[in-house]
């Protein structure tokens, strides 16, 4: 117990992936990200702060960005003010799950579109 898996290319491993998970080995750690620079002058405060979370919550996917050496959950607003993000900084977006693509490019666009600023 506590084990990790390695994958080795084996039809044991796999078909037991397929059977806990139901996804095939190719699914298992498929994530996006991208890099973004903070455009709005005042940085993520808390009305940009709030636009971002209003629009990573309308999606089902885990959102996060990393910004210096921390990782913010981008659907709490708590979360985003926390990291202190100010305006030219850059944060890197990853998105996992089911709309992850969809979810990035959403996210991506509202940060280059200002954040209703």
């Amino acid at each position: 117990m506590g084990e990790r898996l390695q994958f080795t290319g084996d039809a044991f491993y796999e078909n037991m992936l397929w059977a806990v998970t139901g996804k095939n080995i190719l699914e298992v750690d498929k994530m996006v990200s991208q890099k973004v620079v903070i455009k709005n002058p005042t940085g993520l405060h808390l009305r940009p702060a709030g636009i971002l979370c209003k629009e990573a919550m309308q999606f089902k996917s885990l959102i996060t960005f990393q910004f210096r050496d921390g990782t913010a959950n981008a659907k709490s607003v708590l979360s985003v003010l926390g990291a202190c993000v100010k305006s030219g900084d850059e944060i890197t977006f990853t998105c996992e799950g089911e709309d992850e693509e969809e979810a990035l490019r959403a996210l991506v666009a509202a940060v280059e579109n200002g954040l209703g600023e």
